[in-house]
């Protein structure tokens, strides 16, 4: 991703931070990205498109984030208690994150559809945030699904991914359900342990 359209994204989500995005002005936000106005309407096209990009930003962010979790420990439990782990402590801190994971869209945040939008851009970045944008049941999908692959291994029968892909999707939605009451101390490794399957133990 280039420089300007990273420092871009970045200014736009400092300003989310300190106001509504109703009072995000794309002006302000080219003065603090240190860039034109027009080179901000080159990459996004509008403040729709920004909106667009910087959701899409925060979610491969966060995706990124369950990957390097998933491949952080060695046991299975661990694995999945660093995913969970991550996905509670994303969701608390970052708003966007939060609100893609959750559906729960505060009228202080931009609020794309997640519907693809007509795009007409030449910039890559900006076709592919104008494409869907994922659900909170996409999410569920996509960290379920990837924990499975990592934990699976070769040769693991139809009955034994059946189970682990039950036992992922509720990992991941005890996650989701920590964002509203956080554990204490250690708590999250507990929840997971309770719904690892014996043998995954």
């Amino acid at each position: 991703m280039p420089a300007a359209r990273e420092s871009l994204l970045d200014a736009a989500y400092a300003a989310l931070m300190r106001r509504p995005w109703s009072a995000v002005r794309m002006v302000d936000v080219a003065v603090s990205a240190g860039v034109s106005r027009q080179t901000l309407y080159n990459e996004f096209g509008s403040k729709d498109g920004l909106a667009r990009a910087l959701v899409r930003r925060e979610a491969d962010g966060y995706l990124a984030g369950v990957e390097r979790a998933l491949g952080s420990a060695a046991g299975p439990r661990d694995r999945l208690t660093a995913t969970a782990e991550w996905t509670a402590g994303a969701a608390r801190e970052n708003v966007l994150v939060r609100a893609m994971l959750t559906g729960c869209w505060t009228e202080r945040l931009p609020a794309p559809p997640l519907a693809p939008v007509p795009s007409c851009t030449a910039v890559p970045a900006q076709r592919r945030a104008d494409g869907p944008l994922p659900t909170p049941r996409d999410f569920v999908r996509m960290v379920r699904d990837r924990a499975v692959t990592v934990l699976a291994g070769p040769g693991a029968s139809p009955a034994d991914t059946a189970e682990l892909l039950r036992t992922c999707e509720l990992v991941v939605r005890l996650a989701l359900s920590c964002v509203a009451a956080p554990p204490g101390e250690g708590g999250m490794a507990e929840l997971v342990r309770a719904v690892l399957p014996r043998h995954l133990v």
